[in-house]
């Protein structure tokens, strides 16, 4: 992403480089914590032969994985400006730096779940010492992000971050379907049906902060007022889910 952004137009390294330090934000805190608890509980389902406690962890991290990357993403989607404009948007960081950056920014939030499935996923590779599939998953992941951003060129530093999301979305998805093949991960009724009502929770969550997002008075607030606000709009966001979510019976 950095050496095709370095051809286009000044400004576009930087904004793939504030966009993406936000992305990992979530990622490292989250979908690295998720994988080092995992990781320990599959190797002893595996060493025990316990293909059914070895389903049951993995899919009890998968549905982590979506409770924590919807919310997360769709939170970074809908406050992308107000979050920019709090933390970069001070002397050299323009009104118009913001708007480029929440540009890339969407883009690498709708790879987010992806990033942290796969997170999940490889333990459930490696406690059965299958790296070398990893490795396969991987180049191709890599080489269909390599064609999007030739693609995306067009598009701009936006097409770059969406062609890097879409290489992880390859790679999630084809851990996925092996995992699912190898009976190891089950999708079926109860995870779909977790999945449609955590959805339709981060879908009032997100009808909510729209009403009080308003790009433009951001630019005219203080740095005081600008955190205060993102902490209250944060805070109502994920008041908004886990109240949706506590009407539903899993």
């Amino acid at each position: 992403d950095t050496l095709v952004a370095s051809l286009l137009s000044p400004g576009s390294v930087s904004w793939l480089y504030y966009s993406d330090r936000l992305v990992e934000f979530p990622l490292a805190v989250l979908g690295m914590a998720l994988a080092a608890v995992i990781l320990p509980n599959l190797a002893k389902h595996h060493a025990a032969n316990d293909v059914l406690g070895f389903q049951q962890a993995l899919n009890a991290g998968v549905r982590m994985v979506w409770l924590l990357a919807l919310p997360a993403t769709a939170g970074l989607i809908v406050l992308a400006k107000p979050v920019l404009t709090t933390l970069f948007q001070y002397h050299e960081f323009t009104i118009h730096d913001v708007n480029q950056t929440s540009q890339s920014l969407i883009a690498y939030a709708l790879g987010l779940p992806a990033y942290m499935l796969i997170k999940v996923l490889i333990p459930g590779f490696t406690s059965r010492q299958q790296s070398q599939l990893l490795v396969r998953y991987g180049i191709y992941a890599m080489l269909t992000s390599l064609l999007g951003n030739v693609l995306a060129i067009p598009f701009a530093h936006a097409g770059l971050a969406l062609a890097t999301s879409l290489g992880a979305w390859c790679n999630a998805g084809l851990l996925l379907r092996k995992l699912h093949q190898d009976k190891l991960l089950s999708i079926g009724k109860h995870e779909l049906v977790f999945f449609v009502r955590l959805s339709l929770a981060v879908l009032v969550m997100v009808a909510v902060l729209v009403n009080y997002v308003d790009a433009t008075m951001w630019f005219t607030w203080n740095a005081l007022t600008r955190v205060c606000l993102v902490g209250v709009l944060g805070g109502c966001g994920n008041v908004t889910v886990w109240c949706q979510l506590a009407k539903f019976r899993f």
